[in-house]
């Protein structure tokens, strides 16, 4: 297994598993997520302290399920497609 492979399964556990705590050591200082919502506009999240804790609520909240679609792994760059479904108790 490549590293990035291991970086990415590590990612996928802690949202498969519920385990927000291994994020902390995941996440870059540069790191920017943005998502589709729920604001119309989407969301945006800049910096380690802003996406770590966007991505811990994320991975903590037990109205969100997830499933890994696929995984592209190109060397050090890899791309994860997931699918969310949440309930009306969404809170991220």
């Amino acid at each position: 297994m490549t590293d990035t492979a291991a970086v990415i399964d590590h990612y996928n556990a802690a949202f498969l598993e519920r385990a927000p705590d291994k994020l902390v050591d995941l996440i870059a200082p540069d790191c920017v997520m943005e998502g589709t919502g729920p604001e119309p506009d989407g969301n945006r999240w800049t910096g380690y302290d802003e996406c770590l804790a966007g991505w811990q609520g994320l991975a903590s909240d037990p109205a969100i399920g997830f499933t890994v679609e696929h995984v592209d792994i190109d060397g050090d760059r890899a791309v994860i497609r997931w699918r969310i479904t949440g309930t009306e108790n969404y809170r991220a």
